[in-house]
């Protein structure tokens, strides 16, 4: 049995497992660990547990300690120097004549390694532009190619719900999201109405996906004839979340029946 601790990287990044190293965490720690760009920062999302060594991806890499004022400090100058590595970029990809879009720029904790995110339509030859810019910043160099959706993740903002992004707060990974899953919910299939910042289908569709197919279970379909207090009516909408469908009856009025209620009655 080996103490594994998961550990969120950086404010949105992914999630990793790592050893205690015999050290105590707790859940809203923040971290330094051993990773593949050198120390990072993270924080601990869930309580310490103890897991079978053969269940856990090795190597395992190690927390190395909980992080102190001068650390914090130094992840807030990394943010500011990274945001001025920008415009020094920006201007290599323009003389290299490169087809990119440039997203964003990150350092890791050490300061070891500086890592660009960018966009683009189609496969970039950009060993010429690590050179140069590794012989600038005198530093290693990573140029990541990322999609929409992990643009928007990184770039942050508010989805048509007023929240904040799913991506940028806590999505770790992205599901494929389908059509199929917009219908389930009564959604408008208007791409105006149900895509995300990115221009894609918006993410919750699919983790909410699961819990509107259960709670549809039992629910009569639309165009299905029902009876009512007020004669035979057909189902003209559904409401999954409230358990309910409304019914228009052969007089043309409307009703608002409770499926679980209805069931109750009947019993």
């Amino acid at each position: 049995m080996q103490e594994v601790i998961q550990v969120r990287l950086r404010e949105a990044g992914s999630i990793h497992c790592f050893s205690a190293n015999g050290l105590k965490f707790h859940a809203g720690d923040y971290v330094i660990v051993e990773s593949d760009r050198g120390l990072e920062y993270g924080h601990v999302i869930v309580e310490p547990e103890m897991v079978l060594e053969k269940d856990v991806e090795q190597p395992l890499r190690k927390i190395i300690r909980k992080t102190n004022p001068w650390d914090h400090k130094q992840i807030e100058n990394n943010k500011k120097k990274a945001k001025e590595l920008m415009g020094s970029c920006h201007k290599k990809i323009d003389q290299h004549k490169l087809e990119m879009k440039l997203v964003q720029a990150e350092y890791s904790f050490d300061r070891s390694k500086i890592i660009f995110y960018f966009t683009s339509e189609s496969r970039v030859d950009f060993r010429h532009l690590v050179k140069d810019l590794a012989n600038t910043f005198r530093a290693r160099i990573e140029l990541k190619q990322i999609g929409v959706r992990d643009e928007a993740g990184i770039l942050g903002g508010f989805g048509p719900c007023g929240r904040e992004l799913c991506c940028a707060k806590f999505l770790n990974d992205f599901d494929s999201v389908t059509i199929k899953m917009a219908k389930t919910q009564n959604l408008s299939l208007n791409p105006a109405k149900i895509s995300g910042l990115c221009g894609r289908l918006m993410c919750c569709l699919s983790y909410e996906y699961s819990s509107y197919q259960a709670l549809s279970k039992g629910l009569p379909k639309i165009g299905q004839e029902l009876k009512t207090d007020k004669g035979k009516g057909t189902v003209i909408s559904t409401n999954p979340l409230k358990r309910m469908v409304t019914v228009i009856t052969e007089a043309g009025a409307y009703i608002d029946i409770f499926v679980d209620k209805r069931n109750e009655n009947k019993g």
